[in-house]
């Protein structure tokens, strides 16, 4: 059982596991290569402390760095499922389930999942991002879910107790695992419909479908709000002023809390939540 999960590596993420540990908490920090927006800027010079250009990768391997330094926890694995447990959380990656009295969301935020025309437009009209909040809503229909890895599996495991015409669309990518379910190589040119989504188009061929649900890569907070049910403000996770989300034990800060998507702000947080979560964490032993 850990005290604490943080989930990220951005500099909220490793911001407050740095404050936790030297306040005698051991933190285990989950990440995947870089789920910041900090890591894809090639060059930041409006940071604290630098006299000479820095880039966002060097920022962020500087900040994991120092956390490894100081006896971190570190875990290079993508978190697939985020679900409450008697005893707080349990945390599923692809190779171990970890169980934690606190969780911490700090993932950043993540972009739309595919860039091709009618996706913006279907999004919560016959797109979704999360099985176990919508799949109820297709019950016996005809779906499609785009993905190749775990987290689609993941995701599938759920599509199936509410039907079983199901088709896998990998959008070119490659795709290894045994399954029953026709699958479909094509890359994905467009999803198309009126109102609602009602097929897909790949390269060669059209697809007709119901709902079609995007499991692509891992999942963001996003998708463990929903999945959670975490009160959300347009795409942000609401926090109260100790950065707890509704949910008691479960807190979020960084880009994904909304506010200004700097550097300085998502390192406030993570000193700010740390904070917290030690509150937390005292008041729950005492």
């Amino acid at each position: 059982m850990k005290q604490v999960i943080i989930i990220g590596y951005g500099p909220a993420g490793i911001s407050a596991a740095i404050y936790l540990k030297r306040a005698g908490v051991n933190p285990l920090v989950i990440g995947k290569d870089y789920g910041s927006f900090a890591a894809g800027n090639e060059v930041i010079d409006n940071y604290y402390g630098f006299a000479e250009e820095i880039s966002g990768r060097t920022l962020i391997d500087n900040g994991i760095k120092q956390a490894q330094r100081l006896g971190v926890e570190l875990t290079n694995e993508p978190v697939i499922g985020l679900s409450e447990s008697e005893s707080g959380f349990s945390v599923k990656t692809e190779h171990r389930e970890y169980q934690a009295k606190t969780v911490l969301l700090a993932t950043g935020k993540h972009r739309l999942a595919l860039h091709k025309p009618g996706f913006k437009k279907f999004l919560g009209k016959g797109i979704s991002l999360c099985a176990t909040c919508d799949g109820f809503f297709y019950r016996k229909k005809k779906l499609a879910i785009i993905g190749t890895g775990k987290y689609m599996l993941s995701e599938l495991t759920h599509l199936e107790r509410v039907t079983d015409d199901i088709t896998i669309f990998t959008n070119g990518k490659p795709f290894n695992e045994v399954t029953k379910y026709p699958v479909v190589n094509d890359p994905i040119k467009s999803f198309i419909g009126d109102s609602r989504l009602q097929a897909i188009h790949t390269k060669n061929e059209t697809y007709e479908c119901d709902g079609a649900f995007v499991a692509i890569g891992t999942p963001s907070a996003l998708e463990f709000a929903q999945t959670l049910g975490i009160i959300m403000d347009k795409q942000n996770i609401v926090v109260d002023d100790t950065y707890q989300t509704n949910i008691r034990g479960l807190f979020a800060a960084g880009d994904i809390i909304g506010g200004k998507l700097q550097i300085a702000k998502a390192v406030y947080d993570g000193m700010m939540v740390a904070e917290a979560i030690y509150d937390c964490l005292k008041k729950n032993a005492a």
